[in-house]
């Protein structure tokens, strides 16, 4: 059975005697380090010289250092910036800054599990890793609650490896809502599945599908938009808030019953055999090769795509009916934190 932590299971008295560097401070790194600063915990933001997020950083009262200088400072490093960039911010400016005994940390098991960082031995290696966006970790440990987090240790030098990922939790506020006991192998290949066959690429992908088969059919852009993108919101807060049942319970007979009878239809069992080879693919490492090699190239079909996406029907269409909707708070990948 899975094991959950929750307030009464961690010490906050550890991580307060440790010095914290948060490397980045985007989406996850902005929420770590002002919760633990709230949390009484000493810590520093590290980031390049000249970052565009260093006046947001300061203004939020936390000290901003050079990630080289960080390193020297802490016996904590909480890792924060993106995976392709993981292996050289280690190999270059983390690894040499190493002390025996020091604290690694990670909110992802991307790095770790797939041999792009390897510490010594010397050193603890966890995951202390929250399942939400960061600006959610912010605000509901604002609010006196929090969002789920997941524990992992890969290396345990010291012997308390997992009592202070457990303290650390604490301080971004993971406990109050519970921690959930895990591998990095296990958060690595779910994550990377979930994100590639549901939560984006599958998603996306049946969006878009959905889209141009209705406007090539000849039905208005905005009725299209709003039926295969706009309502989706509602039927995944169903999900989240009953499962499948409760989703199939609150809409109509109708709606049900095409569920039923035509969803696996759009996932039939080719479509499984598929989800099957991508996994294989995260499992055996390939996927991650491949995302690397695709990122010291220039990220040409990462680009590619961005591009061609920014300019569908779909999203242009989208980008005016949202402005007739201001409550939506519009966004768009130019906004900073």
């Amino acid at each position: 059975m899975t094991t959950v932590y929750y307030e009464k299971d961690a010490n906050p008295a550890l991580i307060a005697r440790r010095k914290v560097a948060v490397i980045g401070f985007g989406s996850q790194g902005h929420a770590h380090s002002m919760n633990l600063k709230d949390s009484g915990i000493d810590v520093v933001v590290g980031l390049r010289e000249g970052s565009r997020r260093e006046p947001t950083a300061s203004a939020a009262g936390i000290k901003v250092v050079t990630p080289e200088d960080a390193a020297d400072w802490a016996d904590v490093i909480m890792v924060l910036v993106p995976d392709q960039h993981q292996r050289d911010l280690y190999s270059d400016v983390i690894a040499p800054r190493l002390n025996s005994g020091d604290a690694l940390f990670f909110a992802h098991g991307f790095s770790v599990h797939f041999g792009f960082v390897n510490a010594p031995p010397d050193v603890d290696v966890a995951m202390v890793a929250p399942k939400g966006p960061g600006h959610l970790v912010r605000r509901q440990y604002v609010e006196g609650s929090g969002v789920p987090a997941l524990v992992a240790i890969h290396q345990d030098a010291t012997g308390e490896a997992k009592p202070l990922a457990l303290s650390y939790a604490h301080g971004i506020g993971g406990t109050r809502a519970g921690v959930i006991e895990t591998t990095f192998k296990d958060e690595a290949e779910t994550d990377l599945f979930g994100e590639q066959v549901i939560l984006c690429g599958g998603l996306d992908s049946m969006i878009l599908a959905a889209f141009e088969t209705l406007t090539e059919a000849g039905y208005p852009e905005e009725m299209a938009y709003f039926e295969v993108l706009h309502e989706l919101k509602l039927i995944v807060d169903l999900l989240f808030e009953g499962g499948i049942s409760w989703m199939r319970h609150s809409v109509s007979d109708t709606a049900e019953y095409g569920d039923i009878s035509r969803g696996p239809r759009i996932v039939p069992p080719e479509t499984k055999a598929t989800m099957k080879e991508i996994l294989d693919e995260i499992q055996s490492g390939a996927f991650a090769r491949e995302w690397m090699a695709e990122n010291e190239a220039g990220a040409p079909k990462l680009l590619a795509a961005r591009e061609a996406v920014a300019n569908h029907p779909i999203e242009l269409v989208g980008r005016q009916l949202r402005a007739m909707m201001p409550f939506l708070n519009e966004k768009s990948p130019e906004d900073d934190i």
